[in-house]
C-alpha cells in the first residue's frame, strides 16, 4: 500500500530532562486541569457595535473593542448586588448571557430570567418557572415556553399557563422527536412576534416497549421505552401551533402517511407561515412544504429532494434579513454539503457555495443582510475554516488562513472577529482581528500544555482505500518511542456516519485516553474509514444497505500497514471502539480470525434489526427491504470468527440507544457456538457511562489490553 506522507509533528523539543516531567496519569486525564488548553469562556459579540464581550479571570464581564482596549463592563460583585437587589440568586461566576439591546445582557439562574442594564447598574428579574420545568425556549421579549413531563406550558411575568393537557400513555408535546436525528435539537419554536407558538405533538403509543430494568428497588422494576425497532411501527408526529390571544391551538395539515418525518421546522419572518422539510419513511423524497401558521392549511410545496440512498436534512431555513421570501437552504444534493438560494415561491435563485468540500456550519448574515458567515472544508478535509460570501457577486473571503481547526465570533458588522484555533502544533490561541486577516491583539496563547509532561509523539497520515480514495490515518506513539522495538498495538475505531476522529487540532482529535495508552507502551491507531463525515456524499453513503463491509475493509488496510512495520509486534494487536465502534470491533474480529488479539466492545450494535428506525433505515433500509443486508451485517452470523481472540463486551443495562438485547443476543450465540466471551454491565448507566464511574470503565479497558494485548 502506498503511503502518502503528511507528517504533522505535534509536540516541540522540551527543555530538561524526560525523568523530571510528569507522567500522564488516567486520574489526571479526569481532574487535572494542567493538562488542558487555556479557554477564554463566556464570548460574545456586542448586540450592534464592533465590540466583544467576555468573562475575565475573576468572573467579571470585560470588553474588548475593535482596536484591542479593554475595559471591566461589570464586576461580578456588582453584578451579584443587583441581582440580589432584584430578587435573583447569586452567581460563583459569570452566567451565560446574551446582548439583547446596547446596553443590555440577559441570562438565567436557577429558574429566573434577568437582565442587567450596564449604563443603569440595575437588574430586573423578568419571568420565572417551576424548578421541574424542561426543553426551556424564550422569545425575545422574555416569555418562556417549556415542558412539564410531558405536556406544554408558557409563563409570562412568573404566571404559568398550560398549552396542553394530555394525560394518555405514549403523547408527548413539546420534546423533541424522531429520536434527535435530521438535525432536531427541541421541541418548541417561537413565534418571530412572540404571539404563537409552535411544537411537536408525538404519537407513541403505537410503539412497541421495551424493557430495561431499574435494580434501585428492592424487587427491581421495569422501566419501560418505546423503542421503535427497524422494520416496526414508528411514532406519528405533527406540529400544532398555540395562538397566545385566542388560547387555541391548531395542528398542521401535514398529511397521511403519518410515519413521516417533520424536520426543518421554520417559522416565515413575517409569522404568517411555517415552513416544514417533510421526509418520507424510507428517507429518500424530502418536500419542503409551507402551511399556514393561522389555519393549519397546507399552502404548497416548494421544491423536492431525491436520492436513491437517503436525504438527510440537518439544518432549517435561514431567513435573509429584511426579506421575508428569499432563505438559504442547506443540501448535499450535487455530493457535498452547499447553500443555496431560493425564494419562498420555490424558484432557486443560485447556488451560494460549490466545490469538492463541504459547508459544515452556517454562521449567520451581517447586519445588512448581504453576506453570510461559515465554516467549510475547503482547505483541507481534516481543517475547519471560517469564510464570508458576498450573496450578491458570490465573492468568497477567508477570515482564517492559518492551518488548524478554527472558531470565531464575529461582529455584527462583520469588521471584527475573534478566532480561536488549535492544531497539532497549537493547543490554544485567541485573536482578535479584522476581517481582512489583521492581527489587532492576541487574547491568550497556550501552545503547549503538556510541556511539563511526557508527551507522546503523533503523526497523521493517508493511506490508500482500494478504490484510490484517500483515509487519513493517526499514528501515536510513547514518549520514549525505541524504532527498535516491538510494541503492541490499541486500535481506537468508531467508523460511522456523522464523526470524524481524525482533526487538525489539538491531540489530532484524539483524546488523553490514547495518549495515556501510548505512554503506557502501546502504538495507536486511528482511521477514519469510508462512511465517516465531512468527506462529501458518496464517501460517507457508500456503506448503504452494507454497514460494516467497507468500513471494516478500510480497517484492514490500517492494520495491514500497522503490520508492516518494524517496530509493531504483529502478534500483539487489540482494538477497542463504543457504539458504532464497538459494532466495528466486534466486525473486524470476527471478520478477520487470527489478526486481533483482543478487543472491547462498549455498548455496540449487534444486529441492526434490533436498533431504531430513524438511524437503521437511512443506512440499511428495513429488514424486508433488505433481508441480505441485514443477515451480512448481523455479528451474530459471524460469531464462529472469534476464533482465539480474547473479547470483552460492556454494556450500559439502561442503555436506551443500543438496547441490551444487542450484547445479550451475541453472548447467547457464542454460547452455542461454544465461543467464551467476557462481558460486564454497568446497571444504572445508558448508553454511555458516564462520571465517576467512567474511570471504573478506562481502568477496566486498560486492564484488559494489559492481560490479553501488551
Amino acid at each position: 500500500m502506498k503511503r502518502t506522507a503528511i507528517w504533522l509533528f505535534m509536540f516541540l523539543l522540551f527543555a530538561g530532562s524526560i525523568s523530571a516531567q510528569k507522567d500522564i496519569t488516567l486520574e489526571g486525564i479526569f481532574s487535572d486541569p494542567e493538562l488542558y488548553p487555556e479557554s477564554i469562556y463566556r464570548l460574545q459579540a456586542h448586540f450592534s457595535d464592533d465590540y466583544f464581550t467576555y468573562a475575565n479571570d475573576d468572573g467579571s464581564l470585560e470588553k474588548i473593542d475593535s482596536k484591542g482596549n479593554t475595559e471591566v463592563l461589570v464586576t461580578l460583585s456588582k453584578l451579584n448586588t443587583a441581582l440580589t437587589n432584584a430578587g435573583v440568586e447569586e452567581f460563583g461566576f459569570l452566567p451565560s448571557y446574551e446582548w439583547v439591546s446596547k446596553d443590555e445582557i440577559r441570562f438565567k439562574s436557577m429558574n429566573a430570567l434577568a437582565t442587567y442594564n450596564i449604563k443603569t447598574e440595575k437588574a430586573e428579574k423578568i419571568n420565572e418557572w417551576p424548578s421541574e420545568a424542561e426543553n426551556l425556549e424564550f422569545c425575545p421579549n422574555g416569555y418562556v415556553a417549556y415542558t412539564k413531563g410531558n405536556n406544554l406550558y408558557f409563563a409570562v411575568d412568573g404566571t404559568e399557563k398550560a398549552i396542553t393537557d394530555d394525560t394518555e400513555e405514549g403523547i408527548v408535546n413539546g420534546h423533541t422527536v424522531h429520536r434527535v436525528e435530521f438535525g432536531i435539537e427541541k421541541g418548541i419554536f417561537w413565534g418571530p412576534k412572540c404571539d404563537k407558538i409552535a411544537f411537536y405533538r408525538k404519537d407513541e403509543s403505537m410503539v412497541t416497549n421495551y424493557p430495561l430494568v431499574d435494580i434501585n428497588t428492592r424487587i427491581a422494576e421495569v422501566d419501560n421505552t418505546r423503542y421503535p425497532m427497524a422494520g416496526m411501527t414508528s411514532h406519528e408526529v405533527t406540529l400544532g401551533v398555540y395562538d397566545i390571544a385566542s388560547g387555541k391551538t391548531i395542528f398542521l395539515k401535514t398529511g397521511e402517511p403519518k410515519e413521516q418525518f417533520l424536520t426543518a421546522v421554520t417559522w416565515g419572518p413575517d409569522g404568517k407561515y411555517i415552513y416544514i422539510g417533510v421526509l418520507n419513511r424510507h428517507q429518500n423524497h424530502l418536500k419542503l412544504n409551507q402551511y399556514d401558521a393561522t389555519t393549519g392549511d397546507f399552502v404548497k410545496t416548494l421544491f423536492e429532494e431525491k436520492n436513491d440512498r437517503y436525504v438527510e436534512p440537518e439544518n432549517p431555513l435561514y431567513f435573509v434579513p429584511g426579506k421575508s421570501d428569499e432563505f438559504i437552504w442547506m443540501s448535499e444534493r450535487d455530493g457535498f454539503m452547499h447553500m443555496y438560494l431560493y425564494k419562498t415561491d420555490g424558484t432557486l435563485v443560485k447556488q451560494i457555495t460549490k466545490g469538492p468540500w463541504m459547508v459544515t456550519h452556517f454562521g449567520g448574515f451581517d447586519a445588512s443582510g448581504k453576506n453570510i458567515w461559515y465554516y467549510s472544508t475547503e482547505k483541507s478535509p481534516i481543517e475547519n475554516h471560517a469564510y464570508t460570501v458576498n450573496l450578491g457577486n458570490g465573492k468568497m473571503t477567508a477570515l482564517t488562513t492559518e492551518k488548524g481547526s478554527h472558531d470565531i465570533i464575529i461582529s455584527k458588522s462583520f469588521k471584527y472577529l475573534i478566532d480561536s484555533y488549535s492544531s497539532t502544533e497549537m493547543a490554544s490561541l485567541y485573536q482578535l482581528k479584522s476581517a481582512g486577516g489583521k492581527v489587532v491583539k492576541e487574547m491568550l496563547r497556550d501552545e503547549n500544555p503538556l510541556k511539563n509532561f511526557k508527551a507522546p509523539t503523533q503523526e497523521i497520515f493517508t493511506l490508500k482505500a482500494d478504490d484510490g480514495t484517500d483515509l487519513y490515518c493517526q499514528v501515536t506513539k510513547p514518549y520514549d518511542f525505541d524504532p527498535n522495538k516491538k510494541y503492541p498495538v490499541m486500535v481506537y475505531v468508531y467508523g460511522g456516519p456523522h464523526a470524524q476522529m481524525i482533526t487538525d487540532s489539538w491531540t489530532g482529535g484524539a483524546g488523553y485516553f490514547n495518549y495515556y495508552m501510548a505512554n503506557q507502551g502501546y502504538i495507536v491507531f486511528t482511521l477514519d474509514n469510508r462512511g465517516s463525515a465531512n468527506r462529501g456524499f458518496e464517501f460517507e453513503s457508500c456503506i448503504h444497505r452494507n454497514l460494516g463491509v467497507k468500513e471494516v475493509a478500510d480497517q484492514m488496510i490500517g492494520v495491514n500497514w500497522l503490520k508492516e512495520q518494524s517496530y509493531v509486534d504483529a502478534d500483539r494487536i487489540g482494538v477497542f471502539g463504543w457504539s458504532y465502534g464497538g459494532f466495528m470491533t466486534i466486525s473486524l474480529i470476527t471478520k478477520n480470525p487470527g489478526v486481533f488479539a483482543a478487543g472491547v466492545a462498549g455498548g455496540p450494535v449487534i444486529d441492526w434489526q434490533y436498533y431504531e428506525v430513524m438511524y437503521g433505515e437511512r443506512y440499511m433500509d428495513t429488514p424486508q427491504e433488505n433481508p441480505e443486508g441485514y443477515e451480512e451485517a448481523s455479528l451474530i452470523n459471524h460469531v464462529e470468527g472469534l476464533d482465539d481472540s480474547r473479547l470483552l463486551i460492556v454494556q450500559g443495562y439502561l442503555d436506551k440507544t443500543v438496547v441490551p438485547q444487542h450484547c445479550l443476543s451475541f453472548i447467547e450465540a457464542s454460547i452455542k457456538a461454544g465461543k467464551q466471551v467476557d462481558f460486564f454491565l454497568y446497571p444504572n448507566h445508558e448508553h454511555n457511562v458516564r462520571g465517576h464511574d467512567r474511570m471504573h470503565l478506562y481502568q477496566k479497558v486498560v486492564q484488559y489490553f494489559e492481560d490479553f494485548v501488551k
